[in-house]
């Protein structure tokens, strides 16, 4: 059986603001803010977790994953 090797970037998500936030409802430009995301191209790196990927989920077309 095989194991797989533990990296750095286990149980991260590096999210990337690529869209502004002008226009957008206030409930996607708190949860921008709360991601700690402020300008475009701006990165924050979190743990894997539901309360995280929900708050991706309401701001899915403003941003990148990886």
């Amino acid at each position: 059986m095989a194991v797989a090797k533990k990296t750095k970037t286990d149980g991260k998500i590096t999210i990337k603001l690529v869209k502004s936030t002008v226009g957008c409802i206030e409930k996607q430009r708190r949860t921008i803010q709360a991601l700690g995301l402020k300008k475009i191209n701006s990165v924050a790196v979190h743990n894997d977790n539901e309360a995280i990927r929900g708050m991706i989920f309401v701001v899915k077309h403003l941003i990148e994953i990886s």
